[in-house]
């Protein structure tokens, strides 16, 4: 367990401290944007070009994996919605509150916590995972949450806005940038080298301290008070249903002969393990969901994670000597 917590007690470490200084207010709320737009559009994009470069195709984009993260994904989604509808819980704020039960911060956090503990090989299987979640899962759940304010052609008109709205984030095209200089042998020299590294170095930190941040930021926006029976359910769901889910599935594919390892699985199964994508709650916000529900569940999720993901890194093996 020490191996473990020596490199998650810095990771959640520095969340924490995003949250202290945006709360005593030496982070000012008005630089919080400006710091979540340097790590979405510029670190976190050089770091994943990097991974995506220096990674075989094969494991980057591994189509078991892919499916398995799909469909584990798309089964939380459903079963979020099917237990939290209700007249106090409407389509709008279930969908949401599915996306952040089904969505893991793996680009914030997923990333570079789990090549931290398991090596570069772990790119591939979080990468699968995230491509999921930006075309796939955001784009069904926010087609949901408009949909009870539209019907027909106006559900499938929100269903496309969705959908590019994923292909406008620049992190899934950064990943592919990176897979296409790993297939064409391609690396990068001189300057523009540095200049990558420079920006990829800076993603992890700097992401960490603005997920806590958009936390604080989240809570102070939210509209309504949110009671414990809205929230703990859901965030129940994305640190232990789907995490078990996953790791079912691809134990499952696997026995069936599908080209799928243990190490694999494990990644998979620490990724869905993560806390919830914390940029969900901006969107609820956007969209005119209920954010105070969202962002409890997020803030709920990223503090219980300390020693839920921790504790089932253990379990794994996770730091063991070989």
């Amino acid at each position: 367990m020490q191996p473990i917590l020596a490199v998650t007690l810095p990771f959640f470490a520095l969340v924490l401290m995003g949250y202290v200084a945006a709360n005593k207010r030496v982070l000012p709320e008005s630089a919080i944007p400006g710091l979540n737009a340097f790590v979405l559009y510029f670190a976190l994009p050089a770091m994943l070009f990097r991974f995506g470069m220096n990674t075989p195709i094969g494991q980057l984009l591994n189509p078991v994996v892919l499916l398995v993260s799909l469909v584990a994904s798309l089964s939380i989604v459903a079963f979020t919605l099917a237990v939290t509808l209700s007249p106090r819980v409407q389509l709008k704020d279930a969908a949401f509150g599915a996306l952040v039960a089904a969505f893991p911060n793996t680009g914030f956090m997923g990333v570079p916590l789990l090549t931290t503990l398991l090596g570069k090989a772990a790119v591939g299987p979080v990468v699968c995972a995230m491509l999921t979640d930006l075309f796939v899962t955001s784009s069904l759940c926010i087609a949901l949450a408009q949909a009870h304010e539209a019907k027909g052609a106006g559900a499938r008109t929100a269903l496309g806005k969705a959908f590019a709205g994923a292909l406008s984030n620049p992190l899934p095209w950064s990943i592919l940038l990176g897979a296409l200089c790993s297939v064409l042998g391609w690396q990068l020299a001189g300057p523009p080298a540095v200049i990558v590294d420079m920006l990829a170095d800076a993603a992890t930190p700097v992401a960490l301290f603005t997920i806590g941040a958009v936390l604080w930021r989240a809570g102070q926006h939210a509209h309504t008070r949110t009671p414990p029976a809205l929230f703990l359910p859901v965030a129940a769901i994305k640190l232990f249903a789907h995490p078990m889910l996953v790791f079912a599935l691809a134990a499952s594919v696997r026995r069936l002969g599908a080209p799928i390892g243990v190490f694999e699985i494990t990644v998979l199964t620490l990724a869905a393990a993560l806390p919830s994508a914390s940029n969900v709650s901006l969107l609820a916000e956007r969209y005119g969901a209920d954010n105070g529900r969202v962002a409890r569940i997020i803030l709920t999720s990223t503090a219980v994670a300390f020693v839920s993901f921790s504790a089932l890194a253990w379990i794994f093996g996770v730091g063991d000597s070989p």
